[in-house]
């Protein structure tokens, strides 16, 4: 260790601070300010010699999280970043957007603030792009065999970048006009400047790795077509089916998915002209649905100049710390505050939409009553319906499944009963076509999402060649250490 009484000198937790709440509605950057470098140094060092290190458990990807801390602690920081990016692609995206059960995990969690691992892992990464430490890994030779990647999220990005530096030709398919899938069109600016996206997938071109936009396979180029041009594919295309509202007033105007919402702002962010934008300005929104999406919607509506805005959740609100149904290492349910809960709008628990009400087709207000269990069933109470007023409901309740129409019509491929695409133990759905990310699990985390496309290019990598050397980090029933999946 670099300091093993790190723990001891240093007890308290510090992350970089986020930018004044009224200067960073005024624009789309990313909220925090710039991180200081002895800070993220000595936060390194409270990493303890804890002997068994239970992050890693709490780490899909299996990062070595104790390792890098200590180098970056050390000022190594050519061989944090190589540590790193032993087991993860692209620590600019889970630096940011991940929700860290690594630290729920972290065995000073038990009795001080955990580490704060999510943050040296984004400091290791900035510190490595600024020092030109992140350059092109060429494959020494070209095995001759062609894989097509079908979607361009984290898990396909990841597979991509594994086979092709295992010697194959890849090429990437992504029906958007730029590559990215929803972490270009899904997260806002403010929670991830695309610049990141488009820096690593500079390295990804120098070294092979082919991209084509504006192609939707299943309709532009047919599944079988594909699978006759290439000796394998790899099914990415996440898990982007919303969830419906099944309540009367659900097809009025003004009501609206959650990602048509944010991949319009983001387009307009990117410099595109949307005609007639889906805007909240001046608008009184309310979002059905209380996680990272909702916080989405909640914070691209305040650079929108909403009127207002209120969060509705069907639920209670979690506890602010751990339960002792939730006891440590498991990734517990508790309260949080994002960057945007911190800057405006009401957040509102135990609320169950009875139904939403319109004049001349528009909507107007949102009918709601006190959420109550019956039978463990959550229930709208009779007796405590009200109105509040509505001009734009946004719909943040999740996700049912890929859109998986085209593929099982044309190459027979099986739903589970999850409505995912099934795969076996080595992530094929059936021939030399594999399912990888949330196509295959179902909605999940970013780190779930690359742990996949990096186990799923081995499973390739093995198909075509016979053996592999690229990792297996999880297999497709790995489960996370929480009470929820």
């Amino acid at each position: 260790m670099a300091d093993p009484r790190g723990f001891l000198k240093v007890t308290d937790r510090e992350t970089a601070k986020r930018r004044p709440v009224p200067v960073r509605i005024k624009d789309w950057k990313e909220v925090y300010e710039e991180r200081n470098s002895g800070v993220i140094k000595e936060q390194a060092g409270r990493c303890m010699d804890c002997g068994i290190p239970f992050c890693h458990a709490g780490c899909p990807l299996g990062n070595l999280i104790p390792e890098w801390n200590d180098l970056t602690h050390l000022g190594k920081n050519k061989e944090a970043i190589d540590r790193l990016h032993s087991t993860n692609n692209f620590p600019e995206f889970t630096g940011r957007l991940c929700p860290a059960p690594c630290e729920s995990a972290c065995v000073l969690g038990i009795n001080q603030p955990a580490v704060t691992i999510k943050e040296i892992e984004v400091s290791i990464i900035d510190d490595a792009f600024d020092s030109g430490f992140v350059t092109p890994s060429v494959p020494d030779r070209l095995t001759g065999k062609t894989i097509a990647v079908v979607g361009s999220g984290p898990a396909g990005l990841a597979a991509a970048q594994q086979l092709t530096r295992a010697g194959h030709t890849v090429a990437v398919f992504e029906r958007d006009d730029r590559i990215g899938g929803l972490l270009r069109y899904g997260i806002p600016d403010f929670k991830m400047e695309k610049r990141h996206i488009d820096k690593r997938l500079a390295q990804m071109t120098a070294e092979g790795t082919r991209f084509r936009t504006g192609v939707n396979i299943g309709v532009d180029i047919t599944w079988e077509e594909l699978k006759l041009s290439y000796d394998a594919v790899l099914v990415a295309t996440g898990a982007i089916t919303p969830r419906a509202l099944d309540v009367p007033g659900s097809d009025l105007a003004g009501v609206h998915f959650a990602m048509e919402f944010l991949t319009q702002a983001n387009r307009v962010v990117a410099g595109d002209t949307v005609e007639d934008q889906l805007s909240a300005e001046g608008k009184h929104v309310v979002i059905l649905g209380g996680g990272d999406t909702g916080a989405d919607c909640l914070g691209t509506a305040t650079r929108q100049m909403a009127a207002s805005v209120t969060t509705i959740a069907i639920g209670q609100k979690p506890e602010e710390q751990r339960t002792a149904d939730q006891p440590w290492p498991m990734d517990p349910r508790v309260f949080e505050i994002s960057s945007a809960h911190e800057e405006f709008g009401d957040r509102k628990y135990l609320h169950s939409t009875v139904e939403l009400i319109g004049e001349d087709g528009q909507v107007t207000g949102i009918k709601v009553a006190d959420t109550e269990f019956v039978n463990g069933r959550r229930v709208p109470k009779p007796g405590t319906e009200r109105v509040m007023k509505a001009d734009l409901v946004l719909l943040a309740l999740g996700f049912t499944g890929p859109e998986s129409d085209t593929i099982t019509t044309q190459l027979k491929a099986e739903i589970d009963a999850q409505s995912n695409i099934s795969r076996d133990g080595k992530y094929r759905s059936k021939d030399a076509l594999f399912v990888a990310g949330d196509a295959g699990r179902g909605q999940s985390l970013i780190v779930w999402a690359i742990a996949e496309g990096r186990a799923a290019a081995a499973a390739i990598d093995e198909h075509l060649e016979g053996e592999t050397q690229l990792p297996f980090p999880v297999k497709p029933t790995d489960k996370p250490i929480s009470v929820y999946s």
